[in-house]
């Protein structure tokens, strides 16, 4: 679902639902309306769920191209496995950067020490696309812990940038053209600005309930709000909450989006999905399961 909304808010997007199994996981982009904000090709947001004993999240190896995924916890723990051997936990306040490149596989399984008794597992993956210049670049893993991840605090405000620039703060994360991804957590009645260094800026609602000063209406989880280019935009709690804030300068060429791959020319995709079938990606060591193409795709 999608409408749009008032004077500085360019749309509303309520994102679809898809069951994995009993996971629960939202997907704001892509959309029916809206297919980017700056460079962000997709936005999940996943959980809280709960595993019993011996349960947990499998996501089998699986290939990118043309993109790189930025992956934030809110509770719990993943293992991050991938092609160029690279085996990392992430838990939450931390950062996991995967720049897919030219090509690369990977997988993100509940680690065994949370496997054996249970446990809880929330957070938001996103999708940002490369540059046509970088499409091809080699492929990269960065972790960056939650001490080196730039903060803003005070006046009922914790913001911490997860990539790119904002309020004159940078994040370490490896980025390609010009972005910001930012987890913002308000007391009741702070308000927050977002300013219009970026072109295209959007949030979107993980818990308690927002206002955007000047708007009608108030927002609860679950809601991608996109602004309008050069609105000044000032959020403000109506009861704790806690958002995503992000976007950037728009791409110049479309993107085109099949399974998990990501570029401008359509051959690249096709190219890609042979070299899958053809079982000609790397594989990731210590994890050789498999995961064919879905039966729609030609």
């Amino acid at each position: 679902m999608s409408y749009s909304s008032n004077a500085d808010i360019e749309q509303v997007i309520l994102p679809s639902t898809r069951d994995l199994g009993g996971f629960s996981v939202r997907r704001a982009l892509p959309a029916a309306m809206r297919q980017m904000v700056g460079p962000f090709v997709f936005l999940d947001s996943f959980g809280p769920v709960r595993f019993g004993a011996g349960e947990g999240i499998d996501t089998r190896p699986h290939p990118h191209i043309g993109l790189s995924t930025l992956t934030y916890l809110l509770e719990g723990e993943l293992l991050h496995r991938d092609s160029e051997s690279y085996v990392q936990s992430i838990t939450p306040g931390e950062v996991n950067l995967m720049i897919a490149g030219a090509g690369i596989v990977h997988s993100e399984r509940t680690p065994e020490h949370i496997r054996k008794d249970g446990g809880r597992l929330s957070g938001l993956q996103s999708w940002i696309a490369l540059p046509k210049r970088s499409e091809a670049t080699a492929p990269l893993f960065q972790h960056i812990g939650a001490g080196e991840l730039p903060t803003v605090n005070g006046e009922g405000i914790n913001m911490k940038l997860l990539a790119g620039s904002l309020h004159g703060r940078r994040s370490p994360a490896t980025t390609f053209s010009d972005l910001f991804s930012a987890e913002i957590q308000l007391e009741a009645r702070a308000r927050y600005r977002i300013d219009g260094e970026h072109i295209e800026r959007a949030i979107f609602v993980v818990s308690g309930a927002i206002e955007i000063v000047g708007q009608d209406g108030t927002h609860g989880p679950d809601r991608l709000i996109v602004f309008k280019p050069g609105a000044e935009i000032v959020v403000k709690a109506s009861k704790p909450a806690r958002f995503l804030a992000f976007g950037g300068e728009p791409l110049p060429e479309k993107r085109f989006i099949r399974w998990n791959f990501v570029a401008t020319d359509q051959d690249r995709i096709r190219h890609a999905a042979d070299l899958w079938r053809e079982r000609q990606f790397p594989g990731v060591p210590g994890d050789d399961e498999f995961i064919p193409l879905p039966d729609n795709f030609n």
